[in-house]
């Protein structure tokens, strides 16, 4: 009896073609690398704040902020900003145009344009009443797996002053980028540079980040435990100061009660904590924090309500 299982022709046979890798991500800017981390940290806190805040269109929104302290004398901030029909991200919108003024007549704006798809501009002014303190232009460029910036800080063409700052960051895999950073000034008399390089490493619940160079090192390491806990651990040398600093922080979310509670503890014997808390449905988010510094003996806390 002959074999009833004949082989198929050669041409019947599928053929399963070449695999097709993911492209790399971009690793977004350089200024970035360490903002998880630095999320997790509560933000110093003191006096009383209140601010208020008001949507006035689509593109026009408004905040009002009111803080008294026992540091100083009570003061205003009139804070607006416009964002434009250009959506890049959930995130990104252009333009942008952000603007601070506080009651001494002091002025922060930012103003942010996409000139091309991959290529975006930024201008920073900051004055102390009528003086021009800052003024800084950067423009990013963003490809497919990397990130090249150029910042121009103060350029004086007079007095022949200027600082310029260049990054640029790599993703090698999915998870790996290196990169780094050169930041050159120049005065009459002085001129130098200082050249840091930086690698980041992420993975599914935990990113490490590291830069290091001549002027010193940070390090930080970003762990999220679960949907409600996140830690964060930061390491900062400065070489010119000789000093070091080790922080911890921690991020607690308490979804049923609408609370959200940050702490850190430093090697500086520093100690801290801010609670959150909304009070659906109304839109007010209180907020109270405060922090002790046994090495000093000084202590200050911070109370705040948020409307809008």
């Amino acid at each position: 009896m002959g074999n009833t299982l004949g082989l198929a022709p050669t041409g019947a046979l599928h053929r399963r073609g070449p695999r097709r890798e993911e492209p790399l991500p971009n690793p977004g800017s350089f200024d970035e690398l360490h903002r998880l981390c630095k999320d997790v940290f509560p933000a110093q806190m003191e006096g009383v704040k209140l601010v208020v805040n008001k949507v006035l269109s689509s593109h026009f929104q408004v905040a009002h902020t009111v803080h008294m302290s026992a540091l100083g004398l009570p003061g205003y901030h009139l804070h607006a900003a416009y964002a434009g029909d250009w959506h890049l991200s959930p995130t990104e919108v252009f333009p942008t145009v952000v603007g601070d003024l506080d009651s001494s007549g002091s002025l922060n704006a930012q103003v942010l344009v996409l000139l091309a798809e991959r290529l975006r501009a930024k201008a920073v002014f900051q004055t102390q009443q009528s003086k021009f303190l800052t003024w800084q232009f950067d423009g990013e460029y963003r490809g497919d797996d990397y990130t090249a910036t150029l910042t121009l800080g103060n350029p004086d063409l007079i007095g022949e002053s200027v600082i310029m700052v260049a990054h640029f960051l790599q993703s090698l895999t999915h998870r790996l980028v290196l990169g780094g950073e050169l930041v050159y000034h120049r005065r009459p008399g002085e001129e130098g540079a200082i050249l840091t390089l930086a690698g980041k490493y992420s993975a599914v619940h935990w990113v490490a980040t590291l830069n290091v160079g001549s002027g010193g090192a940070h390090a930080s390491y970003y762990h999220r435990a679960n949907e409600q806990v996140q830690v964060g651990v930061e390491f900062e040398a400065n070489t010119r100061l000789q000093d070091t600093t080790f922080s911890f922080g921690y991020h607690l979310t308490l979804p049923q009660a609408n609370m959200v509670f940050r702490g850190l503890v430093d090697s500086n014997w520093c100690v801290g904590a801010v609670l959150e808390k909304k009070m659906p449905p109304l839109p007010v988010t209180l907020a109270l924090g405060a922090f002790l510094n046994h090495w000093r003996n000084r202590s200050h806390c911070g109370f705040s309500v948020t409307v809008g």
